[in-house]
């Protein structure tokens, strides 16, 4: 397959996910994301849950503080699709 095929198959959905603000290199952090929710609702502080993180995915703390302000983000397109 060619990068063309794949981008031209997908066009769709990169346009949407364009249109909303998410970045093609966000996937790379739903990880780190998805381990700061998990800590955060067992109750460990924002400060502790930054640097662990950062140390664990090899990253600055700024980057993490950015990546999680940035998927933490309400989508404004979504919300304005909703049902109801």
């Amino acid at each position: 397959m060619k990068l063309y095929e794949l981008l031209d198959f997908n066009k769709e959905l990169l346009k949407r996910l364009c249109s909303v603000g998410i970045k093609p290199e966000d996937y790379k952090y739903a990880d780190l994301f998805a381990d700061y929710e998990r800590l955060n609702r067992e109750g460990e502080k924002k400060t502790y849950i930054v640097a662990m993180l950062a140390d664990k995915y090899g990253i600055s703390e700024r980057k993490v503080y950015s990546v999680i302000n940035h998927l933490s983000q309400e989508l404004d397109y979504c919300k304005s699709r909703a049902v109801g």
